[in-house]
């Protein structure tokens, strides 16, 4: 699932015509996390490294991808699932989802989800889901961070389509460039974090769609984008 999920990803990354990618799923469980079979001993550690490394290949490949990553959710969500979750750029969740990470009940500590649940969710939250492993409601996830909005079932596709169809309606190269200067300042200092955003900002202007956008801004009139 994991390899799969990474190749569906990877596919056409580069194309120009790739604006926006949505992750979902169907029936009442968004994601569960690992399948428990593949970790007992009869696989051995190296399996299990393997499992972990891919699992984190895919998290971090979310947030190193040129487009913008959007998890439609509509169910429960834990441990990886969760994860997977709190590793999008923009999270839109029906009002009867919830979100844990059970692990530890279980005695594997979600250590993985727990890095980017706590990149996510303020760090107090983060460790009461990680050390009790129960589940929050969609709100309490709205509340603190995990998710972008919450809205009724029946409207959470059109919701997060409008999202998806308000970003591809704009520059790729534009959007591009902004969200990997968003990942790259995030962490940093204050200082260092200006320096970073401000060469993206003069990198920015250079682009054709930058000068394109001021023009028709300029002009009163609806920019043409590249793409």
């Amino acid at each position: 699932m994991l390899k799969s999920l990474q190749s569906d990803i990877l596919h056409e990354a580069e194309s120009q015509d790739l604006k926006v990618i949505v992750i979902s799923a169907e029936g009442p469980v968004f994601s569960s996390g690992h399948d428990l079979k593949e970790l007992t001993d009869e696989q051995g550690p190296e399996y299990h490294s393997e499992v972990f490394q891919t699992c984190s290949e895919v998290m971090m490949l979310i947030q190193n991808h040129p487009v913008p990553v959007i998890a439609m959710v509509n169910g429960l969500a834990t441990a990886a699932g969760c994860q997977l979750v709190a590793s999008c750029d923009i999270a839109v969740a029906s009002d009867k989802s919830s979100f844990a990470t059970p692990g530890v009940n279980i005695g594997l500590f979600c250590s993985t989800p727990g890095v980017a649940l706590g990149r996510a969710v303020p760090r107090k939250v983060a460790l009461e889901m990680l050390f009790t492993g129960e589940p929050i409601s969609a709100q309490e996830a709205l509340l603190h961070g995990l998710l972008s909005r919450v809205v009724p079932e029946q409207q959470l596709e059109e919701e997060t389509m409008r999202i998806a169809r308000k970003i591809a309606s704009l520059s790729r190269p534009v959007v591009s460039l902004g969200k990997a200067a968003f990942y790259k300042q995030v962490c940093q200092d204050l200082r260092t974090a200006y320096h970073l955003a401000s060469q993206a900002m003069v990198n920015n202007v250079a682009l054709r769609d930058g000068q394109e956008g001021i023009q028709a801004f300029i002009q009163k009139r609806k920019p043409v984008w590249s793409h």
